[in-house]
């Protein structure tokens, strides 16, 4: 889910290719860290979003470029300093709120700014003038764009097949949990400090019948 999701953004819609600057909101998260590793396969460098430093290193072993602590520093001014003053060509946003105006800002001429969640539902402001001269595309996306067309998921599930078979695609797992300590999975996922997936394992139990 999480590589076809990333593809369906990122390649099927955006159309990433060598020598763009894709930056990744979330970029912790089981998509985030996906969204890293297809920019790679398809070309881009990969800027990640975090909201602290805390985990610029995880990012950084994950493959990301470069990494912006979004508390931390100014996400615009740091990704014109990255990419010489020309700003992103494509952004891959969870996250929306009051975030997305940053997110224009970083944006270049004629960028694509692709939206697929909503987990910040503050109210989002827009800089109106700076779409419109920028010729920015904001577009809403969701999996089932790709899971439903027949022809989209084809080339979907070959790309991610042949990333896996590559190695160039490595699900991402954060830890492990067994389904009796479910309790502390959860905890640990309010506590937002994961990078990647947390999964919970079942045991075979005996029959007692």
């Amino acid at each position: 889910m999480q590589f076809i999701t990333a593809y369906g953004g990122l390649v099927d819609l955006a159309g990433v290719r060598p020598g763009d600057t894709v930056v990744i909101s979330a970029a912790s998260s089981s998509v985030g860290l996906a969204a890293i590793q297809v920019a790679h396969k398809a070309g881009p460098r990969a800027i990640a979003l975090t909201r602290t430093s805390g985990k610029r290193e995880q990012l950084l072993t994950a493959g990301a470029d470069e990494v912006i602590a979004t508390a931390e520093e100014d996400v615009a001014d740091r990704v014109e300093e990255l990419t010489g003053g020309a700003g992103a060509r494509v952004v891959f946003d969870p996250v929306v709120g009051p975030a997305l105006a940053d997110l224009v800002k970083a944006a270049a001429h004629e960028a694509v700014i692709v939206v697929y969640g909503v987990l910040d539902r503050t109210p989002t402001p827009l800089n109106v003038g700076e779409v419109l001269f920028k010729h920015l595309t904001i577009r809403g996306f969701e999996l089932f764009e790709i899971t439903t067309d027949d022809r989209r998921r084809a080339e979907a599930v070959a790309f991610v097949r042949d990333g896996l078979a590559k190695g160039e695609l490595t699900p991402v797992i954060d830890k492990t949990f067994p389904l009796e300590a479910i309790a502390d999975a959860h905890h640990y996922l309010e506590a937002g400090g994961q990078v990647g997936k947390i999964v919970i394992t079942v045991g075979r139990q005996e029959d007692r019948s």
